[in-house]
């Protein structure tokens, strides 16, 4: 039964990474790409953690999961707000669709 639960969720997780991987290629514009990169990516890499601490069942190994997926879950939104702003401060382009500009208060 434990094995099955880590199947399905080493599944689910290579589907939230695929899902993040098509993300990257398809959005429009870096700041959507780095939102489907942050969400899916945070989650498919912990469901495959989660796989791996429910699989093998040692101390170890569970300490090592889970400090990874708290590590991950922590510094994946500093990392997308990092990369957003250093793209927002280097005049990258919001994509032509974009509604709201908040970081200059002004609708595009």
């Amino acid at each position: 039964m434990i094995e099955m639960l880590s199947g399905i969720c080493l599944f689910l997780g290579g589907a939230f990474i695929f899902i993040a991987s098509l993300g990257v290629l398809r959005m429009p514009d870096v700041y959507t790409r780095i939102h489907c990169s942050t969400k899916a990516g945070t989650l498919g890499v912990g469901l495959v953690l989660l796989s791996i601490a429910l699989y093998f069942r040692t101390g170890e190994v569970i300490t090592r999961s889970v400090a990874t997926i708290f590590f991950i879950v922590l510094t994946a939104p500093v990392s997308a707000q990092v990369i957003g702003m250093v793209a927002y401060k280097s005049g990258v382009k919001l994509w032509q669709g974009s509604v709201v500009d908040q970081m200059n208060g002004k609708d595009s």
